[in-house]
């Protein structure tokens, strides 16, 4: 497996299509009740919207797609709600492999599976095997993810394949290979759909040079001209990884 540096030690390559985008999909809830919709109806609408994502991505040349699917906090939701949303990624999951299969995308998914149920990562691991050589855009889904989990887990499976380094002093080349996604570069852009202003328990290891980019509109509402729009806003930041802009300026010359 390929590890990416970390860009608190290496400068990474910048481009004016970003290589890997992560989004938090807010806002199907507040979609549905602007329209007088139950909740899961924006909910649904959300599944279309992610069907255009990955399908823009692939054509603008985005290497990775990642979005937040589901919390480790979103089990605090009503009941019924996380049942529907648990039978939606069942049936997303079960609906769109062939697709992905076929249009050369390959399909990851981080978070703790132990609370899914078994048909459910049955699902999963199945549509991962399925599609795991390919070499299109790599989507990844966030599903009872959590980035505060995503550390512990990886300092317990360091620990667990090097004990040696208990105790000792620790280096950001030791953490990185367990990872949840240490097969990806670092997110060149973030975006939050919804309004909210906020990284909320997401990639917190990974977001630490990414840039930000947040929106009014919700999810369902967020259209490929949308997602251009963002893209436009990453182009236009001076990315400088701790550097100046002199220096850029320099580099450039």
């Amino acid at each position: 497996m390929k590890l990416f540096q970390s860009s608190t030690r290496e400068v990474p390559a910048v481009a004016a299509v970003p290589s890997h985008v992560a989004i938090i999909m807010d806002g199907n809830g507040r979609w549905a009740k602007q329209r007088f919709l139950p909740r899961v109806a924006g909910h649904k609408q959300g599944v279309e919207t992610v069907r255009e994502a990955v399908k823009a991505c692939s054509e603008l040349g985005v290497g990775y797609l990642t979005l937040f699917a589901f919390s480790s906090e979103n089990w605090r939701r009503p009941v019924e709600e996380v049942s529907f949303l648990m039978g939606l990624f069942l049936a997303a999951l079960e609906r769109e492999v062939a697709k992905l299969d076929k249009n050369g995308i390959r399909l990851k998914l981080i978070g703790r599976r132990d609370r899914f149920s078994a048909e459910i990562v049955r699902s999963i691991e199945a549509a991962e095997a399925r599609t795991a050589t390919n070499t299109g855009l790599t989507l990844t889904i966030a599903a009872d993810y959590g980035g505060r989990w995503d550390i512990l887990q990886a300092t317990q499976a360091m620990l667990k394949a090097r004990p040696e380094l208990a105790g000792g002093e620790l280096d950001e080349a030791d953490l990185a290979p367990f990872l949840a996604m240490a097969y990806a570069p670092e997110p060149d852009l973030f975006i939050r759909t919804g309004g909210e202003a906020r990284v909320s328990n997401f990639l917190l290891w990974q977001l630490a040079y990414t840039e930000l980019y947040f929106t009014d509109a919700y999810w369902p509402d967020f259209d490929r001209a949308a997602l251009e729009s963002a893209i436009s806003s990453y182009r236009n930041r001076e990315r400088r990884f701790g550097r100046t802009s002199e220096q850029l300026k320099g580099s450039a010359c």
